[in-house]
């Protein structure tokens, strides 16, 4: 197999010999979300626990955008949360714009974990990262199953650092 290595994370581009390409599968998926009145606490900026609702805003419109959603429904499965590892790094106020970039960054046996950083639109304010970890959920036995063959098929092409090929 040839190993493809990415060469500019924040462009995505994927260097193959000497073939720059950027294949529209691995691009992260962008959400904007505008800061409102009542994503605000007391001291007047997001209160952490907004960033979760949207993560999760994010997270939605990126299976959305891979026709997750209707084909994990179909098979019986779903994605189920196990951890969140959130970092606050700056915070954000009312009326501003932020970027929500979302991406796979690993699959392991029975878990995958989506990396998920939130930015000041327009800007190279990082707000906040996270990692998030899931489970494939068996609906009927209410059981993690195993990543592997269709369904690791399906998810490989998505990982952030490096594909096969």
């Amino acid at each position: 197999s040839c190993r493809k290595n990415l060469i500019n994370p924040r462009l995505k581009l994927w260097h193959h010999g000497t073939k720059q390409v950027q294949p529209e599968i691995f691009m992260l998926h962008h959400t904007f979300i505008k800061v409102r009145g009542y994503h605000l606490d007391g001291y007047q900026h997001v209160n952490n626990a907004r960033y979760l609702e949207f993560l999760e805003e994010a997270r939605w419109g990126y299976l959305e955008q891979h026709g997750d959603i209707e084909h994990f429904e179909q098979l019986g499965l779903a994605w189920v949360i196990v951890n969140i590892n959130i970092n606050y790094r700056a915070q954000a106020t009312m009326g501003q714009q932020l970027r929500i970039d979302t991406e796979f960054s690993a699959i392991n046996t029975k878990s995958s974990v989506i990396h998920q950083k939130i930015w000041l639109d327009g800007t190279d304010t990082l707000v906040a990262d996270a990692n998030i970890t899931f489970v494939c959920l068996d609906k009927k036995t209410g059981r993690a199953v195993v990543i592997e063959g269709d369904l690791k098929s399906r998810l490989e092409p998505r990982l952030a650092h490096q594909i096969d090929i």
